[in-house]
């Protein structure tokens, strides 16, 4: 497995959100982590990406223990992030955005490629990122993210304050990341949306995994779906 993750703890402060979460995602995998809010789906990610203050438990990268690591060495690692805000910064252009990314092999070379990946960006390169359209904004994120070549990103609710149309639109590019051999782990709040595009499912509840498989059997499961995807979406 490309990431695993096991009987893991943690929280702020004193008390823990996460009791003992274990979950793996393969090479070329997306897996979605859904779960009403306060279930601890976005503090998982944090825990993933070094962000969470306290934890126990082991989180490998393709083999490598994470623990200890800071989040600027999780990223050398293979990982990359997107958040659920501030994703982009706002006030420089796309093609600035593009640029001050850290540590890039051939930062002109990468970046020609993500603008080959993401053609939309291409006329907005001297726009700034802050008026760029909510779709658009996410492709700028996930094109910052892809250049230096993550083995897995790490998605926090993609499509959180999208127009309905747009969602789609941001579901479509994640269901492409595997074809660039790249591996996804998504919070997201449309569960049955997100599952439609994943290998495979966790739903969380209290900081604990309640159920976790096939993304189709979740999306099966009437009573895993009412209780934990709702009836919308």
């Amino acid at each position: 497995m490309l990431l695993e993750i096991s009987d893991l703890h943690g929280g702020y402060g004193g008390a823990d959100i996460l009791h003992g979460v274990s979950l793996e995602v393969g090479e070329h995998e997306i897996v979605t982590i859904a779960g009403t809010n306060g279930a601890g789906k976005s503090t998982l990610a944090k825990a993933v990406l070094g962000l969470l203050p306290r934890m126990r438990g082991r989180i490998a990268l393709d083999g490598r223990e994470l623990a200890g690591l800071a989040v600027e060495d999780r990223v050398g690692a293979g990982l990359a992030y997107v958040p659920q805000v501030a994703n982009v910064f706002a006030s420089l252009t796309v093609l600035e955005n593009l640029k001050v990314v850290p540590g890039v092999d051939d930062p002109s070379v990468a970046i020609a490629r993500q603008l080959d990946a993401f053609p939309a960006l291409k006329p907005r390169l001297r726009q700034p990122a802050g008026t760029l359209s909510g779709g658009e904004r996410q492709m700028l994120a996930f094109a910052r993210a892809l250049l230096k070549r993550p083995m897995l990103m790490v998605l926090d609710e993609p499509t959180a304050a999208l127009a309905p149309a747009l969602v789609a639109q941001v579901l479509d590019l994640v269901a492409q990341l595997p074809a660039r051999d790249v591996a996804v782990l998504m919070v997201e709040q449309r569960a049955r949306q997100a599952l439609a595009i994943s290998n495979r499912g966790c739903i969380l509840d209290q900081g604990r995994v309640v159920l976790a498989g096939p993304a189709a059997g979740l999306l099966a499961d009437e009573r895993m779906a009412s209780l934990y995807l709702g009836t919308g979406d």
